[in-house]
């Protein structure tokens, strides 16, 4: 098995150098300045050159971690770093933070607040427990634990990343700070694989969101909260 997925792997990249041009790499190879940095949930089902349509290296950089969290690891108050990088390095001033929709990270978060459930590895705990006191603030604000409790966690997970990004003394003033959620279950009412604005420079009103976006994109503006 373990064979032939690395027979698979080196035929894909086959694939993907065969259909590539000789001078595809020529803009990038002495340095990047990305137009923007997305901290996304890791997960297999999201990609983030796919969702954006990018088909050329050098314009996304695209850091993940599981809950898409942009604080470190030791310590809540700072910028994970690996966020902060081409904030800091590549002149990127746009930021985005994408959760998605059935997000497990989010949901284990859930379970840990509600059942005392929690993962069996502590290197996953680690992950997990930054999440905790941002779904245990949903749920005595405006989240209700229902049937969509987890899709209500993840846009309100996206909007406190948002806010903390935005916060940060750590980020540029000039930098702007989005927040989306991929939509993979069609929760928003919308075909699969749409992002939605959700938040923007600690903002989360969808009447105030509208204004950031033309008319043509108003239906990519909605929330579940």
């Amino acid at each position: 098995m373990a064979r032939a997925t690395l027979v698979e792997l080196l035929e894909r990249n086959r694939a993907h150098v065969d259909a590539i041009s000789d001078d595809h790499f020529d803009d990038v190879v002495d340095g990047q300045l990305p137009s923007v940095v997305s901290l996304c949930c890791a997960d297999s089902r999201v990609s983030q050159e796919g969702m954006w349509n990018v088909e050329h290296p050098g314009w996304l950089f695209t850091p993940s971690n599981i809950g898409n969290v942009a604080w470190d690891d030791d310590d809540p108050t700072a910028v994970d770093g690996n966020l902060l990088y081409p904030v800091a390095h590549t002149e990127t001033r746009t930021i985005t933070v994408i959760g998605h929709t059935g997000c497990g990270a989010v949901t284990a978060a859930y379970r840990a607040v509600t059942d005392d459930e929690w993962p069996d590895w502590p290197s996953i705990r680690r992950r997990v427990e930054p999440l905790v006191p941002v779904v245990e603030a949903a749920l005595d604000g405006p989240v209700d634990d229902g049937d969509e409790v987890v899709n209500q966690l993840v846009e309100y997970n996206v909007g406190e990343q948002v806010a903390f990004l935005h916060a940060s003394d750590e980020i540029p003033d000039d930098t702007s700070v989005f927040g989306f959620v991929y939509d993979l279950h069609g929760v928003y009412g919308g075909k699969r694989g749409r992002v939605y604005l959700v938040a923007a420079d600690g903002e989360t009103g969808p009447e105030t969101l509208e204004k950031w976006v033309n008319e043509e994109n108003e239906s990519a503006v909605r929330s579940l909260l």
